[in-house]
């Protein structure tokens, strides 16, 4: 079992890596409109913020400051599917629309994450 779970975390780490990367690919086409700039930075700091967070909680000193990263990473999700939402709104693609899901996904496994530990706890 352990080796599961440290293979998910593995999986889960490089997911949240390319997840940033594409985030500033996409932003990187949407710069050439100087009115989307604000909002490109907006989502990229989100959306890399939540990877940060995973892994800042790695060098927690406590069970419930690992919980604590883990919330901001998820809040850090939301915020991002915010920028989503704006950002289609104003030039809808099927990129925004793919990235969109994939934070999603990665949202609901941290929000299941916190809530298993905190029952844990």
């Amino acid at each position: 079992m352990q080796n599961d779970n440290s293979k998910f975390k593995a999986d889960f780490y490089k997911r949240l890596v390319k997840f940033a990367v594409e985030v500033v690919v996409y932003c990187q086409n949407l710069r050439k409109d100087p009115s989307l700039w604000s909002a490109c930075d907006q989502i990229i700091r989100s959306a890399s913020s939540v990877g940060a967070n995973v892994t800042e909680a790695k060098s927690s000193s406590s069970k419930r400051e690992y919980i604590k990263y883990f919330e901001i990473a998820l809040k850090s999700a939301n915020e991002t599917l915010f920028w989503f939402d704006v950002l289609q709104e104003l030039t809808p693609t099927t990129t925004g629309v793919k990235l969109r899901q994939e934070c999603s996904e990665i949202a609901s496994i941290i929000a299941a994450g916190v809530l298993k530990m905190k029952d844990k706890r």
